[in-house]
């Protein structure tokens, strides 16, 4: 099983991100994580239900609609209740990592995870790219 901070390098090591639970209201954490991939020149996609283009940047609407979802590694923050199908997406699109930000998961996709093999390409134990995203690219240099 991988650690934590070799999770974090594989998830920063893809060449495309997603955002999923970013929206217009700068004060939220989606926002605030999708602002953090554009701040570092990071290619980010926001994944969005009705909204078209969040911080200038064109949305799609589902994880079906990344062009390239085997090199694309996901945030998520969202409620566990929406985290929970995103995970069952992300294991059948092959999606190879995946960063839930705090308060993303619960027990239910803590059980998914580990059941389906998932464990050591999602990063789910409280992990916060905002708090822990500058130290694991600057280990990686």
């Amino acid at each position: 099983m991988m650690n934590t901070i070799l999770k974090q390098r594989h998830f920063l090591s893809f060449p495309q991100y997603a955002v999923v639970g970013a929206s217009k209201d700068q004060s939220k954490f989606g926002t605030k994580v999708l602002k953090w991939y554009i701040q570092r020149d990071k290619p980010v996609i926001p994944m969005h239900l009705s909204d078209d283009e969040l911080e200038g940047i064109k949305t799609i609407r589902s994880l079906t609609d990344l062009p390239n979802p085997t090199e694309t590694a996901v945030s998520i923050i969202t409620s566990a209740k929406i985290t929970i199908n995103l995970l069952k997406q992300i294991k059948e699109l092959s999606i190879p990592a995946v960063w839930c930000q705090p308060g993303a998961t619960d027990v239910a996709c803590v059980q998914y995870i580990n059941e389906n093999g998932m464990s050591d390409h999602v990063l789910f134990e409280g992990e916060c790219i905002l708090r822990d995203g500058d130290g694991a690219m600057q280990a990686m240099l």
